[in-house]
């Protein structure tokens, strides 16, 4: 994938007359598109990742800018490095069963270097007998060729029905030794249904095109190199949402700006008319009426051909929306085709464009779209456009009908837009909507204000124990978020035998309450059984957000054992599932990816964990439970750290330590000087370490007042941590031991497994450093990381404990892999420039290995005498090669057999 090669634009149909002009366009027609120099090579995509092999044929279908022969110059790279011969023909309305034969023979003499191929089909014999025996003939032809073959058909969907028929004909009756790859953008699909049903055939379809956010952060790294972080590539690929058009758009601009990050800022901010100029490139060729009809359908979230007519009153839409979709390369189609939505770049640039519509007309768009809404059932969006249209008042009706069901599934953003929207005296008329405006409050860092609205909801007469249940429930979200963890405790003690009816979505958020309890009472398995207590085949549709945060919960009891592989098998689903449904930045998914970026740092996988946390973390401060803001942050300081960014490292635990402060979160501030005392200790910095420590105990004294015994012992833990890493930045080691055994007491209540381990690795360490023997201590520590995949655990622990981990390790006959992998943490090294390329012949069927040979030497300018001294060979010979390869390549001079084989694909970096 590469700027300039994402989908070729459509060929102009041109109209050559003479038995000469047809071939020359057949000649240009099997010639395939040039490979771009920063082709990224999409691994999940490769042939064989996909068993393109097992299965023979493959259908790559997408709208225009999806990047499909992008993807099909990677199966012709693998294709030729893998020996196997390629063929190539790419399609139009012109090409009948007859010319679609003489396209496919064409096709295998170039791809396949055999001039000869198909004689007897051009002869105008096999076109008199039938339409499809030519086919067949091509077909038997292909069985009888001495190696495998890919032929890619592009363009497929501009075939004539006839043609269509022959190439179905093709598909259904391919040799052993024939795969085929066609690409389209429409209704192949139906015609090889049964293909697909039967598993003869792979579809890859939009969905699999749209890139993910590792491989933005490859095709910009294959570009532009360290000039762009994981943040800009985060926020570039949630701007375009994968679009693979959207992306070539983005990298076009960047690619002349002198600082590409700058780019990614104004798109985002949308200043200086940078969306308009992309999204203006690809509308530019629409008439008015087209680019109208766009603008004004913009303001709707999705469009359907019947919203649309409803929309602008024109019979015509649904024809003209179904020719849009067909011919622009702006729009998202869903799976049943009804319904479909334009690319977020191209519908903000539209809006822009719709704010200069007058005001009135867009009242009556936005009323139009709110009573065809309301009439399907989608009340929340018909409730904003009642709104944009000043019906205010059956704004806020529907509104209360729909707010605290937005609750249920995570919409918690569109509640607390409406909490702006509604004036205060319409909210004390709503119960409803103070209850779900409490709810969204709660699950953030606005956890006073639920306090407020719930009081607001209790002073109402008709408060009942049902209400009163949920009020609790939400009281305990928001003690929660405020990190008043004994607070939680007892607002739910009075509620824990509670019983909801089963099918209510309260019976799962019973069921959490439950289990975030026991995590806090040292009792993780006891959470894993309130979960698999809950019937969650019995709580109705629509709650997958409550059921979400089960899985978190799962998840995280695990990651309090330190059970991490067990945790990341839980949480990597779960986490796909909540980006697809929730959005990356939701503050659910981003809890899950601080949660699953931790497993992937102690994995060692450290690139992966910084891809999970790219521009989430300040989704985190504002909506993040205070356990995975700390996990967020430490993991992001602990890879700054590891890629030799120590100054990094240190700036994002003080931005943890000033977000503690500004949520009123003390332990984060705790927890952000204990992991700076770990990193000083680390260096021996005595100094540093006694000035942060005195600083925790005076923080820890000024909250403790306010604080219950669960806050304390969980602080207890960082508190005896950071003492003890002071005592070892001074060498005080019986004080060490000393606050190790304290915080050690601290880990074993809670059943906090990973500090366990740390624990006794760092008294080992103590141990050994103050003459007593910690060796035992530390094999056993060393033997419990191994057991659970607690890779650099050790290793982040002390750089000395490291060391010593390495050498005992190194003595140990049978050390595990995890055991090796402790010992030193990695520094990131910068990737080599980029070196001068040689020209290297592909491994092909079409050329032999010593031609192979010549053809390198070739394209390297040495004269005949020269390549036979180079390939041990006589003068005669190299002669005769040539010879050979001037007729395989249809060349007539050495350079033109050079070019001849850069076009074929079968030499590279000449």
């Amino acid at each position: 994938m590469t700027v300039g090669s994402l989908d070729r634009p459509r060929k102009m149909a041109s109209t050559p007359t003479g038995a000469g002009s047809v071939a020359t366009a057949l000649v240009l027609k099997t010639i395939a598109p040039r490979a771009p120099a920063h082709l990224l090579v999409r691994d999940r995509l490769a042939a064989h990742a996909l068993h393109f092999g097992d299965q023979s044929i493959a259908l790559v279908q997408a709208p225009a800018g999806y990047g499909k022969t992008s993807l099909l110059a990677q199966w012709r790279r693998e294709t030729l490095a893998h020996g196997a011969a390629v063929a190539f023909l790419s399609v139009d309305e012109r090409d009948d069963p007859q010319r679609l034969l003489q396209g496919l023979v064409h096709a295998m003499r170039a791809g396949c270097a055999r001039p000869a191929f198909g004689r007897l089909l051009l002869d105008g014999a096999m076109g008199a007998v039938g339409e499809l025996d030519g086919v067949t003939a091509w077909l038997a032809e292909v069985a009888q060729f001495s190696g495998d073959v890919l032929l890619i058909v592009d363009e497929a969907d501009r075939l004539p029905d006839a043609g269509l028929t022959a190439l179905i004909y093709v598909l259904h009756n391919a040799p052993q030794n024939l795969r085929v790859a066609v690409a389209a953008r429409r209704r192949i699909d139906t015609v090889v249904a049964d293909l697909i049903a039967y598993g003869q055939c792979i579809l890859v379809d939009p969905e699999m095109l749209r890139f993910r956010l590792e491989e933005t952060i490859g095709l910009i790294a294959n570009r532009f190199g360290s000039r762009f972080d994981t943040d800009a590539c985060a926020r570039l690929f949630e701007l375009t949402d994968g679009w693979p058009l959207g992306l070539q758009l983005a990298m076009a601009a960047m690619a002349r700006a002198p600082d590409p990050r700058k780019v990614v800022e104004t798109m985002a901010a949308n200043q200086g008319g940078l969306r308009e100029h992309l999204v203006g490139t690809l509308i530019a060729e629409l008439s008015s009426e087209d680019t109208d009809f766009l603008t004004r359908t913009s303001l709707l979230d999705s469009l359907h051909p019947e919203l649309c007519q409803a929309l602008t009153g024109d019979p015509q839409s649904p024809e003209r929306l179904s020719r849009l979709v067909r011919e622009t390369p702006v729009f998202v189609t869903s799976e049943d085709g009804a319904w479909c939505w334009l690319h977020t770049l191209v519908r903000d640039a539209l809006q822009g464009r719709l704010a200069h519509v007058p005001a009135a007309e867009r009242a009556a768009l936005h009323g139009r779209a709110a009573a065809w809404l309301n009439g399907h059932g989608m009340i929340e969006q018909a409730a904003r456009h009642a709104h944009a249209a000043g019906q205010h008042q059956t704004a806020y009706e529907l509104a209360e009908r729909c707010l605290h069901d937005a609750v249920k599934e995570g919409r918690l953003t569109a509640v607390l837009e409406w909490l702006d929207l509604l004036p205060a005296d319409e909210l004390e008329r709503r119960p409803r909507l103070l209850l779900a405006a409490a709810w969204a409050l709660a699950l953030g860092e606005r956890h006073k204000e639920a306090e407020l609205q719930v009081q607001r909801v209790l002073a109402s007469p008709d408060a009942d124990a049902q209400l009163r249940y949920e009020c609790a429930l939400i009281l305990c979200a928001a003690a929660y978020y405020a990190d008043e963890i004994d607070r939680f405790v007892d607002l739910f003690a009075p509620w824990a035998e509670f019983a909801p009816a089963g099918n209510s979505w309260l019976a799962q958020v019973h069921a959490n309450r439950l289990a975030v309890r026991a995590i806090l009472l040292g009792q993780p398995a006891q959470a894993r059984r309130f979960q698999l207590a809950a019937k969650r085949a019995e709580v109705g549709k629509g709650i997958g957000y409550v059921v979400r945060w089960g899985d978190y919960i799962v998840g995280f009891s695990y990651v309090w054992e330190g059970q991490l592989v067990l945790a990341e098998e839980v949480l990597r689903p779960a986490l796909a599932s909540a980006d697809a449904d929730l959005g990356r930045r939701h503050p659910l998914s981003c809890m899950f990816a601080a949660t699953c970026a931790a497993l992937s740092y102690e994995a060692d996988r450290i690139d992966e964990a910084a891809a999970l946390l790219a521009n989430r973390l300040d989704i985190l401060e504002r909506g993040g439970t205070p356990d995975t803001v700390l996990l967020a942050y430490r993991t992001a300081a602990r890879i700054a750290a590891v890629k030799g960014n120590e100054h990094r490292a240190l700036d994002l635990l003080e931005a943890m330590y000033a977000m503690g402060v500004s949520r009123r979160l003390p332990r984060l501030c705790i927890a952000s000087m204990a992991e700076q005392v770990r990193i000083h200790a680390g260096r021996y910095r005595t100094q540093m370490c006694d000035a942060l420590v005195r600083r925790i105990d005076d923080t820890v004294a000024e909250a403790e007042p306010n604080t219950g015994p669960l806050w304390r012992q969980s602080v207890g833990l960082l508190v005896g941590l950071a003492h003890a890493g002071a005592a070892i930045a001074a060498r005080r080691w019986q004080e060490a031991l000393d606050d190790l055994a304290q915080a050690g007491v601290a880990a074993e209540a809670m059943k906090l497994g990973r500090y366990q381990i740390e624990i006794m690795a760092m008294r080992a360490f103590a141990l050994e450093q103050s003459g007593a023997n910690g060796l035992a201590l530390l094999r056993e520590a060393m033997n419990l990381a191994q057991t659970f995949r607690l890779t650099r655990t050790l290793a982040d622990a002390h750089p000395a404990l490291a060391d010593w981990a390495r050498r005992v390790s190194e003595g140990q006959s049978e050390s595990g892999e995890v055991i090796r992998a402790i010992a030193a943490a990695r520094i990131a090294v910068p990737p080599p420039g980029r070196q001068a390329t040689v020209p290297r012949a592909v491994p092909s069927v079409v050329l032999t290995p010593k031609e192979r040979e010549i053809l390198e030497l070739l394209a390297r300018n040495l004269s005949n005498k020269e390549i036979a001294v180079a390939a041990a060979v006589g003068e005669g010979t190299v002669k005769w090669h040539l010879k050979n390869l001037f007729g395989k390549l249809d060349a007539s001079s050495r350079k033109h057999a050079v070019r001849r084989a850069l076009v074929l694909g079968l030499l590279e970096g000449a």
